[in-house]
């Protein structure tokens, strides 16, 4: 009798960590319950690429929850705040940039463990890097230790010893590395969309952090970078 495939609920802003990740689960025989978040961002094209990404990658299912965070406001990618451009790399390594949104990822992850046992995964995917990060103090390997140390005390299945594991395998990479990863997979990096201030049509600003570390990560990694640029310079 064959064994049924284990499941994960996996995080997934169409990005290019996100898509990275989300391939790395498939590879290793996951069915993927992918969750997207429509939390009051800049732009609804965010979530245009995480279908895309959900329907290139065959997932068993693809929720999106509205969680408006714009309520709470404090952030660039949420309120009326400007994304910062054409930031150097001592810039970008100087602290909390604004574009850090306010626990965001202790919130997502909320929602994906209450999906995970509902759906009955073991495992919940996140993006989240700790080398090109941004200084997000929510990338942070301890950060994710902790939080995977709570869903097991604050779930049913926690209790009962169904074990759920918080899986950041980029969270030692540089981005030149993730992209190498996902190369490796055969992930299509033309469907993503990492950009903070993107464009209403989708295409990326070129000159926020997220698209100044994306642009230097192709580079490094020496893989033809497929991104659709406002201002390709």
């Amino acid at each position: 009798m064959a064994t049924a495939a284990p499941r994960a609920v996996v995080l997934s802003s169409g990005g290019l960590d996100s898509t990275t990740v989300m391939a790395i689960a498939r590879s290793e025989g996951y069915e993927i319950y992918s969750l997207s978040f429509r939390y009051g961002q800049r732009h609804a094209v965010e979530l245009a690429a995480a279908r895309r990404v959900a329907e290139a990658m065959g997932v068993c299912e693809h929720l999106v929850i509205d969680v408006d965070m714009k309520l709470i406001g404090g952030s660039a990618l949420t309120d009326d705040i400007p994304v910062p451009k054409d930031r150097s790399d001592g810039e970008m390594d100087g602290g909390i940039p604004v574009t850090y949104v306010p626990a965001r990822n202790t919130i997502f992850l909320s929602y994906a463990l209450g999906w995970a046992e509902v759906v009955g995964a073991s495992d919940i995917f996140i993006g989240v890097n700790a080398v090109d990060y941004s200084g997000y103090p929510d990338c942070r390997p301890e950060f994710i230790a902790a939080f995977e140390t709570l869903a097991n005390l604050a779930t049913k299945a926690g209790v009962e010893g169904r074990k759920i594991r918080i899986q950041a395998p980029l969270i030692d990479l540089s981005k030149a590395e993730i992209i190498q990863r996902g190369a490796a997979l055969g992930v299509d990096y033309g469907i993503t969309l990492s950009c903070y201030d993107p464009s209403p049509q989708g295409h990326a600003c070129g000159h926020c952090d997220s698209c100044l570390l994306r642009k230097k990560g192709f580079l490094e990694a020496g893989v033809e970078d497929p991104t659709a640029y406002m201002d390709p310079s």
